[in-house]
């Protein structure tokens, strides 16, 4: 793994903790001014929407399962379960530089359903 794959995981991860959720200002940070995601309940949501959505968490989510693909110089892909409160879902992000700076420009969620084990 690359210093820059390494960089954007960590920065995915930083999404992730609710300290980073609460700011706005460091969610804002985080987001392409293009951002859009897919959200697990089928909504679209843009940078501005996901900042007022989420500004209120305080449940850490983890990741687990990550993985990375360069889809371009300047373009990563990255792939993961999320678990926040007994549930699950299914994670990809699009991450691109921008003035050299990783940027998520996309996010999808889909739900997982429970196992059955």
């Amino acid at each position: 793994m690359d210093d820059e794959t390494e960089a954007v995981i960590a920065a995915e991860l930083r999404l992730l903790e609710p300290e980073t959720r609460r700011n706005g200002d460091a969610v804002r940070e985080l987001l392409h001014p293009d951002f859009r995601e897919f959200g697990q309940s089928g909504r679209t949501w843009d940078r501005d929407s996901v900042v007022d959505a989420i500004s209120d968490s305080t449940e850490p989510i983890r990741a687990e399962g990550i993985r990375s693909t360069r889809l371009g110089p300047d373009t990563i892909l990255l792939t993961y379960t999320a678990h926040r409160s007994g549930s699950a879902s299914l994670r990809t992000s699009i991450w691109v530089r921008s003035d050299q700076t990783w940027l998520m420009l996309h996010s999808h969620g889909t739900t997982t359903a429970p196992s059955h084990d």
